[in-house]
């Protein structure tokens, strides 16, 4: 027994010995056949395998296959940190936390020193941090402080260079070493070499600097702006050339430059190379020698043909007619026209190593350069243009934000918010980080709002009791099936009735007493738990049915104001300025909030985001604060809002006291609807001169006019049909 148990085993060791020196071999071979298929497979190479890329870049250049813009702000930081160790300032080493823990993110600008002007760029930037909603008068309740020193410019060989820069910080109580600090330079270096040296010891001064050098940038603490000029405005700016969502018109040429040709020195290396592929077709690469005093020394033989070829193109024709704009570095590494190129709907081909791009830590530069869709990068190029490059404002205000994100990266905006559609400067953080908490992203992610909505009453009868009309009102809004609460605030100086005297309502009823401002009704207030806010007036008279047809009006649109009463602007040239109409006419731009459905978020955008300053302007200025809130809505979405059908009501008296004063000159009298009878009274004649002052501040602060104009108003199915009733889901809205 003992001996067939051994050949048993050596039997069963003999079979595995086998196995191992004959079919080992098979199997490695397989695995091997196997990987080939596998690869045989993949159809398209990709572009970062080491053997295809192997004669052209260092292993170290390859990029990682992942995608970065998945990645958190706190992990791209990470990421950042962690390449450059070597950094000699963090937030967490170089800038006192403790300081925002006390009273928010408050920024301080020193006052100018007297006898030291700054130049007009630097009065923009400080005059963008006073417009700025985080600006503070008083350094002790500062988090990050401004210098009224200009450091802009800081070539020795500058007019605008500030001598002794080192000497009065030093006298600064506050500079601490320059921690807390933020410094805008945008010309630092000079004549030849062009470094990166600003004259003074920054310390642990935050720089925000154009032409920033990756090797001397710290990641996740300093910022890199963008190089603009002193022409640049202040607020507003131009629009982009391509409309939201339109297809790229086919262009003249693919790729343009024109330039100067620096003959020696720093630049002129990458500048002269860009001669060999002009074709004179499609390819437009034009230089011209006569740049610098002396220019005549160091020309050669190509410089008389290059000049003569220079002055034959236009500039802003080849700019507004390319696909590609090459944009090479010049003396220093950033350019003009590359903000020139981002205005201009042509995509930018950078040719300039080691150039930190401005606002990288948030901007995802790859949809606005050379991969990807012609049609997405041409649209991503006009909304990183219009939402932080257009104006002075825009600029530094990205600035802070980034700033303010680093502080708490647990509330800080994704890469995804940063790069599309209204950008990082319009999404709150404070409010939620989460896409599907704003309105402007539903419809792209499948996202909806809720099903509820919550009317928002602002009382402001005189009486101190219940009008009719308030007491008809709730009782419309409350048979809706689609009210979820009804809050009233009670904007009167007598105190609210008790609750005893309100009357009984199939939906929860809160009133809050207010403080008798007018911009208080777009106060974000916690009583309010739905997406949908139906704004009312006190004195508004609506149906249950036109409140149900508003509200599933405004779910399909839920970025925009959808309502009753409308107006329109228009410019009279005339008198120079920016005046509104409730007239009959086929355009509309203001939707009044009186009867008006908006999501909730535009409440602490228009606390939060808008200054003081516009605030104290709607609480000065009778019937100026739904034209704010439309203003805000229309800068936000570049949408115009949308007007849905009310019952038509006519009211003679009213209609021709307000057609006179509606300032619409030369135009006869027009009877007006209930809507417009009903926003105006029977003071349209004094609001509408309130409206229009209003309107034309608004529009000076903005830089532009933000409203848009729309001609259409949507009705429900089958509305005026010569039908049967039953076949009409809101027939009441027919009836007078």
């Amino acid at each position: 027994m003992q001996t067939r148990k051994k050949y048993i085993f050596l039997t069963f060791l003999a079979s595995w010995l086998l196995l191992f020196f004959f079919g080992g071999d098979q199997l490695r071979r397989f695995a091997f056949f196997s990987g080939t298929k596998a690869e045989a497979r993949r159809s398209w190479p990709r572009w970062t395998d080491r053997s295809l890329l192997k004669s052209f870049a260092d292993p170290e250049e390859l990029q990682r296959d992942g995608d970065p813009s998945l990645l958190s702000p706190r992990e791209r930081r990470a990421a950042w940190l962690s390449g450059h160790r070597g950094s000699r300032c963090r937030m967490e080493t170089c800038f006192d936390l403790s300081r925002c823990e006390r009273n928010g993110f408050k920024v301080f600008a020193y006052p100018q020193e007297r006898g030291q002007p700054v130049s007009e760029t630097y009065g923009k930037i400080l005059s963008s941090i006073e417009r700025s909603r985080y600006h503070t008068p008083r350094p002790e309740e500062a988090c990050l402080f401004i210098l009224g020193i200009d450091t802009l410019d800081r070539d020795r060989l500058s007019g605008h260079y500030v001598r002794d820069v080192q000497e009065k910080i030093r006298g600064f109580p506050l500079w601490n070493g320059g921690r807390n600090h933020l410094i805008f330079n945008l010309y630092s270096g000079t004549w030849p070499s062009y470094g990166g040296e600003l004259g003074f010891d920054a310390g642990h001064a935050i720089l925000a600097r154009a032409s920033f050098d990756s090797q001397s940038f710290r990641p996740g603490f300093d910022v890199s702006i963008p190089l603009f000029p002193k022409e640049h405005p202040q607020r507003g700016g131009d629009a982009g050339r391509l409309r939201r969502d339109s297809v790229p018109p086919r262009k003249k040429y693919l790729l343009v430059f024109k330039g100067k040709r620096y003959l020696t020195g720093i630049g002129s290396g990458t500048r002269n190379a860009l001669h060999h592929i002009h074709n004179g077709k499609d390819i437009i690469s034009l230089t011209t020698c006569k740049h610098g005093k002396d220019w005549e020394k160091h020309k050669d033989a190509r410089c008389d043909k290059d000049n003569v070829d220079y002055e034959r193109f236009d500039y802003q024709e080849l700019l507004h007619n390319s696909t590609f704009c090459i944009v090479p570095r010049g003396r220093r590494l950033g350019s003009f026209r590359f903000l020139e190129a981002l205005q201009a709907a042509c995509i930018p081909v950078l040719l300039s190593d080691g150039w930190e791009l401005p606002f990288a830590e948030a901007i995802d530069w790859g949809k606005a350069a050379v991969v990807g869709s012609e049609r997405l990068l041409l649209q991503q190029t006009q909304f990183l243009w219009d939402a932080y490059f257009s104006s002075v404002d825009k600029i530094v205000h990205t600035t802070l934000e980034i700033i303010k994100d680093r502080l708490s990266p647990h509330r800080s905006r994704s890469r995804f918010l940063w790069n599309a559609l209204p950008g990082g400067l319009l999404v709150l953080p404070d409010f939620s980080t989460h896409p599907g908490d704003f309105p402007f992203y539903y419809l792209h992610h499948g996202y909806s709002p809720s099903k509820k909505f919550t009317a928002f009453i602002r009382a402001v009868s005189q009486a101190g009791s219940l009008s009719q009309p308030l007491l008809r009102l709730i009782q419309a809004v409350s048979g809706s099936r689609y009210c979820a609460q009804i809050v009233v605030l009670w904007s009167c100086e007598k105190p609210p009735p008790p609750s005893g005297k309100w009357p009984q309502s199939s939906v929860p009823l809160t009133v809050i007493q207010g403080r008798r401002k007018l911009s208080e009704r777009f106060f974000p207030f916690g009583a309010i738990q739905t997406d949908a806010v139906l704004s009312l007036d006190e004195d508004t008279s609506l149906s249950t049915s036109e409140v149900d047809f508003a509200f599933s009006v405004w779910r399909s649109f839920p970025e925009r104001i959808v309502g009753f009463p409308a107006q329109s602007h228009f410019w009279d040239a005339e008198r120079g300025r920016w005046g509104c109409t409730s007239r009959w006419t086929n355009e509309l731009s203001i939707v009044l909030t009186a009867a008006a459905f908006y999501h909730r978020y535009y409440h602490s955008l228009f606390t939060e985001y808008l200054p003081a300053g516009l605030r104290e302007l709607v609480d000065g200025l009778a019937a100026c604060e739904d034209i704010l809130m439309n203003v805000l809505v229309a800068a936000v979405t570049k949408l115009p809002p949308i007007k849905v059908t009310q019952r038509k009501q006519h009211k003679e008296g009213v209609a021709q006291q307000a057609g006179r004063g509606d300032g619409a000159a030369g135009s006869p009298p027009a009877p007006l609807s209930a809507a417009a009878a009903q926003a105006e009274g029977a003071g349209g004649s004094r609001r509408f001169p309130r409206r229009r002052d209003c309107l034309n501040q608004l529009a000076d602060w903005f830089g532009r006019m933000p409203l848009v104009s729309s001609r259409l108003r949507l009705d429900p199915v089958l509305f005026k049909d010569q039908v049967s009733v039953l076949r009409k889901k809101y027939p009441s809205l027919e009836k007078p």
